[in-house]
């Protein structure tokens, strides 16, 4: 109790550890509340026993006891509602404490990012941003110009090349057909070979030779 009364009579203090002793004097007080509740209790047990054993002998004997009985439980009472207050109070400091530690802590958090950014602003980091995304630019801008370097200032015709590109293929396809139309035939030793007589016609030709031309097509193609 002594404890407890001190906290309200105390300078000034730091608050934790103000926080802290009134808590400490709280509780204190819950338990001394509790032993006081717990000796009531086994008070009001007794004297229900000495109405019982009065109850047909001595009922003026088990009246008193039953009147005492009922002092003592409403003194019971009274201690529940001090306790309850008392409990209330500890509750209420407890969150404060927490409240102000978690406080604290985020002070020190804000602090902390203060330092760190130092003097940061945020128009400072667009700046640097932009600035990356420019020197980010012109890197890629200088590794394509790197990739193609034979291409640098010469204007490319597709069609152009396209059209020629076509011709080489159409100019390859003939000398291979015309190599292919001069390719003597060997016939075994001592075979006689009948000559022969030309009766394809001129479409038939041209038919053979297309069909040529497709499978060199073909070919190149793969």
């Amino acid at each position: 109790m002594a404890s407890f009364m001190s906290y309200f009579g105390a300078g000034r203090k730091d608050p934790k550890e103000t926080a802290r002793d009134a808590i400490v004097g709280l509780r204190q007080q819950l338990q001394m509340i509790e032993k006081k509740e717990e000796y009531l209790q086994k008070k009001i047990d007794e004297e229900v026993k000495k109405a019982k054993a009065n109850v047909v002998s001595n009922k003026a004997a088990a009246t008193a006891a039953l009147k005492r009985k009922k002092m003592t439980e409403q003194e019971l009472d009274r201690l529940a509602g001090s306790r309850l207050q008392l409990e209330m109070q500890v509750n209420t400091l407890e969150s404060a404490n927490l409240n102000a530690t978690t406080m604290a802590a985020m002070k020190k958090a804000s602090d902390a990012l203060k330092v760190i950014h130092g003097n940061l602003t945020i128009d400072k980091v667009d700046a640097t941003m932009n600035a990356m995304n420019e020197q980010r630019e012109l890197a890629t801008e200088i590794a394509d110009s790197l990739a193609n370097p034979l291409n640098a200032g010469i204007d490319l015709d597709e069609d152009e090349l396209a059209r020629e590109l076509d011709q080489l293929q159409e100019d390859e396809l003939n000398s291979r057909l015309n190599e292919a139309d001069h390719v003597p035939v060997h016939l075994p030793p001592g075979s006689i070979r009948a000559p022969v007589t030309e009766t394809r016609t001129p479409v038939a030709v041209e038919d053979d030779e297309e069909a040529q031309l497709k499978e060199l097509q073909a070919a190149l193609a793969m």
